[in-house]
């Protein structure tokens, strides 16, 4: 079984992390949506979100990605937690997937990880990246991977990202499976 983390916190871009949670879950994967103290979560559309579990609680688990949903504050809430950052830290020395979309980089430029790496974001935080990064390549693509690292620039591309996760996770049959019965 595949397994994802999608933490999240106050402020969450409610599309962009239930897009990749549903696109994922479609393609038979095992996704926790973990909030980093367990309980249900109001995202930046008054949305409430329920949590599977507490980021705590699941952290130190065996994950095959981690993806980091955008919105403020949630973005720079999950860049300062301790917990986010093992993960995404022991994900990077195991070479597996890290992805983040809209101002969710910029969590990843501030531990390193974008270094030497194409990876775009909501474009207003086009400068924060660079500023926290100057090695990183920016380009204004929908969703940019390079290696482990996938990126995406905010709720209009979603879609578009949460099926790249699917590709990379499940491969391009599956994904296109999946485009096609959401008709995309």
């Amino acid at each position: 079984m595949i397994n994802v983390l999608v933490p999240f916190t106050t402020g969450v871009e409610e599309v962009e992390m239930v897009a990749v949670v549903d696109l994922l879950r479609r393609a038979d994967v095992a996704v926790c949506m973990a909030s980093l103290d367990g309980q249900a979560v109001t995202g930046r559309s008054g949305i409430r979100i329920e949590a599977d579990d507490s980021l705590a609680v699941v952290a130190d688990r065996d994950w095959d990605m981690v993806v980091l949903p955008g919105g403020l504050p949630n973005a720079h809430l999950l860049r300062d937690d301790a917990d986010v950052k093992s993960v995404v830290q022991r994900l990077r020395s195991k070479r597996k997937t890290i992805a983040a979309i809209c101002a969710a980089p910029t969590a990843l430029a501030a531990y390193g990880v974008t270094a030497d790496r194409r990876v775009t974001s909501y474009p207003a935080c086009q400068a924060e990246m660079e500023s926290l990064q100057p090695s990183s390549v920016y380009v204004d693509e929908a969703v940019v991977e390079d290696d482990f690292l996938i990126t995406s620039r905010g709720p209009g591309t979603a879609i578009a990202f949460a099926l790249h996760l699917v590709a990379k996770l499940c491969g391009e049959a599956k994904a296109a499976e999946i485009k096609a019965s959401i008709v995309a």
